[in-house]
């Protein structure tokens, strides 16, 4: 018997998540005080610079978001545990209502809110990248792109020594869903520009499509 593919790792809705968590990325860092809501190996290295230098203020305003994205993490990993196996909803669903819950609050947030606006988003994106792990049975991270990177040039690199072509169509969904991140975060970063602090509402619709689209097929 034919195992149901799950509409939560279909390339589509993997593509999705990856755009809005490039423009999540742009607009913290351009709106929200230069702070990466996703990349927390950036804001590792830049609290420990500030650390070192006594710039408390400073360094604390990189820690906060790091916390935050270990509490998403956490926060995503019961949430899965406990709705399991809840018939009415599936558990990502109630993950992706949540992160639009939490992203619509961050668009009404003045500029005086940086750091709380960063601790939302970045638990935000810990959800996510914890409850969206895979596409077509590959792991990947749909709001980072170091992890995909590495795979999708391994997997070249295997297809240039064993011309395997499943390696190489591997290969290829990596780097299309690290083009899809780079083309939403440069959609962020422009929008940023002209929407200001509500572009991150643009996640919101997005996330929302997928929500959607999980109601009508196997999650």
């Amino acid at each position: 018997m034919a195992t149901k593919k799950q509409i939560s790792e279909s390339f589509r809705l993997s593509a999705i998540l990856s755009f809005s968590g490039g423009l999540q990325d742009a607009y913290t860092y351009n709106m929200r005080g230069h702070v990466f809501a996703n990349a927390q190996t950036g804001n590792v290295v830049l609290m420990s610079q500030h650390f070192m230098q006594s710039n408390w203020w400073l360094g604390f305003r990189y820690l906060i978001p790091i916390i935050s994205f270990a509490l998403g993490i956490l926060t995503a990993e019961q949430i899965g545990n406990r709705y399991k196996y809840a018939e009415r909803i599936h558990w990502r669903q109630i993950i992706l209502l949540i992160e639009i819950v939490l992203l619509v609050i961050v668009g009404f947030l003045p500029k005086d809110y940086d750091m709380l606006a960063n601790v939302i988003v970045s638990f935000s994106c810990a959800m996510q990248v914890q409850s969206f792990r895979s596409f077509h049975g590959y792991g990947y991270a749909s709001t980072m792109c170091i992890g995909n990177l590495r795979s999708g040039t391994e997997s070249l690199s295997e297809y240039l020594r064993d011309r395997d072509k499943s390696a190489l169509r591997k290969a290829i969904n990596y780097y299309g869903i690290i083009l899809i991140f780079a083309v939403g975060a440069g959609v962020g970063g422009v929008l940023s520009t002209i929407i200001g602090i509500k572009t991150i509402w643009v996640s919101v619709a997005l996330l929302g499509v997928d929500c959607l689209m999980m109601i009508r097929k196997p999650q």
